[in-house]
């Protein structure tokens, strides 16, 4: 049987990069680290431009 790792309670820790939203201009934390090549919406922002 394959170890599998989906997350939940028993993975480790995501570890969080501060960033200012493109869109707001607020400052949030996202779960990967940023290259600057792409825009990062906080979550608020995210839902308004995440297509369906």
């Amino acid at each position: 049987m394959p170890f599998e790792r989906r997350g939940g309670f028993n993975s480790a820790p995501r570890e969080m990069h501060k960033v200012v939203c493109s869109e707001c201009k607020q400052e949030c934390e996202v779960p990967f680290k940023p290259s600057g090549d792409r825009p990062v919406f906080c979550r608020d922002c995210f839902q308004k431009h995440k297509k369906f």
